[in-house]
């Protein structure tokens, strides 16, 4: 039986990004595309996380953080580091971290 591949992948994203839902919608597009991870705003104005699930679908959701985000959010550039294969997801869902 095949598998589908997993990662995990580390992103962080720039702009207006704090005060504009952006982490509730984020959170959703990630529930909605079956990922797991977090996201959370940093003190540099900035928003955070980690995505865990199908390469496919990690793939959409960098496209999304990259160029959609929120209606009032304006980003500026995404960033992604430490993208790698897992074996298993470490999160048991997608969350908010504050």
């Amino acid at each position: 039986m095949a598998t589908k591949k997993l990662i995990s992948v580390d992103f962080e994203v720039f702009g207006i990004v704090q005060g504009v839902f952006f982490r509730k919608y984020t959170e959703q597009q990630g529930r909605k595309l079956g990922l797991r991870g977090w996201c959370m705003n940093t003190r540099h104005d900035t928003v955070q996380g980690q995505l865990q699930g199908p390469q496919e679908m990690v793939v959409i959701m960098k496209d999304w953080l990259r160029n959609t985000g929120s209606p009032s959010s304006r980003i500026d550039k995404a960033e992604f580091k430490n993208e790698k294969d897992i074996e298993d997801y470490t999160f048991s869902g997608f969350s908010i971290r504050h």
